[in-house]
């Protein structure tokens, strides 16, 4: 006696996940990001630098503990969802493109001039039009400029490397597929913000985190992102040049500020944001609101096969 074989109705596991990683590459993309990142921050949340569950610190170095207890995170998240959704939407070719725009560094000098000096003059500016900001305020010192590009080299490898590959060569190409460019980056700038949200459970977020400095935060990511899309759009999608841009604005934050601004003026927290604003208005006004990004050749747009996008 033998047996009838029953058909098969269904389809494997990998087929049905390659098939809605298919269908949702963006959505992937931001849930593989975060989730991978969350989940390799937690311990450092919940370590005796965050909430004090474990009882272990994560030792310092360099950056304080933020390249032994962050970065990891951070490169794991994006680079690896970024990786996986392209293999399997766009395969081999689409690795190659994506991987081609993390080595395009011919973008015009002129946008490497913006990248590196935009983002402090606007700061500087935003801030010295607050009470008593432009009174107090002072060259950087000689250890401040000597330790400048170092930092800026330091954090262009570690921040900028496990960002922009994925924030920008991955979600903003398509992204702005989709949408107009502008509504994209804010789309983009918001995400983008939440993905750091769990640090601010933890040193990086200072000492008197609240809704404020969250706000913030929030505030100066879609700035940052506004204007880190103008240098992508025009500066030919190159991701290194984005990299620096970002990196910039890190390391002025991080090395320059206190020093050109001493005093530790509460209220002078918002002059980043406040200067960064007004440029991004610049920005928009010039751009029409495209941000550098090509208007369409013909009014055919690419189908949305998105909920998100």
């Amino acid at each position: 006696m033998t047996s009838t074989p029953v058909a098969r109705t269904g389809r494997a596991p990998s087929d049905r996940w390659q098939a809605l990683v298919r269908r949702y590459p963006l959505i992937t993309f931001f849930a593989l990001a975060n989730g991978i990142s969350w989940l390799a921050w937690t311990p450092y949340i919940l370590s005796l630098d965050g909430f004090g569950v474990l009882h272990f610190r994560y030792a310092d170095f360099i950056m304080g503990n933020q390249l032994t207890a962050i970065l990891p995170g951070a490169y794991l998240g994006p680079l690896t969802a970024a990786f996986t959704v392209t293999a399997i939407t766009e395969g081999r070719a689409g690795l190659r493109r994506w991987r081609g725009r993390l080595f395009r560094f011919r973008a015009g000098i002129g946008w490497y001039a913006v990248a590196l000096l935009a983002v402090p003059t606007a700061i500087v500016a935003g801030t010295a039009v607050l009470p008593g900001a432009e009174e107090a305020m002072r060259f950087p010192s000689t250890a401040v400029l000597a330790l400048y590009l170092p930092m800026l080299v330091l954090q262009f490898f570690t921040t900028g490397l496990s960002e922009e590959p994925g924030w920008r060569d991955f979600a903003l190409t398509r992204l702005q597929q989709r949408h107009h460019p502008l509504v994209a980056t804010l789309i983009l700038g918001a995400l983008w913000s939440l993905w750091h949200f769990p640090l601010f459970l933890t040193p990086w977020g200072g000492p008197d985190v609240g809704p404020v400095t969250i706000g913030r935060f929030v505030i100066m990511a879609v700035e940052m992102s506004i204007l880190i899309t103008l240098v992508y759009n025009r500066g030919r999608q190159s991701v290194p040049l984005v990299m620096l841009l970002h990196c910039s604005i890190n390391n002025f934050q991080s090395i320059a500020f206190s020093d050109v601004f001493p005093g530790e003026n509460p209220d002078w927290a918002w002059g980043p944001a406040l200067g960064l604003g007004a440029l991004c208005l610049v920005v928009i006004a010039a751009t029409r609101g495209r941000l550098g990004y090509p208007v369409p050749a013909t009014s055919t747009t690419a189908p949305k096969s998105e909920v998100l996008v």
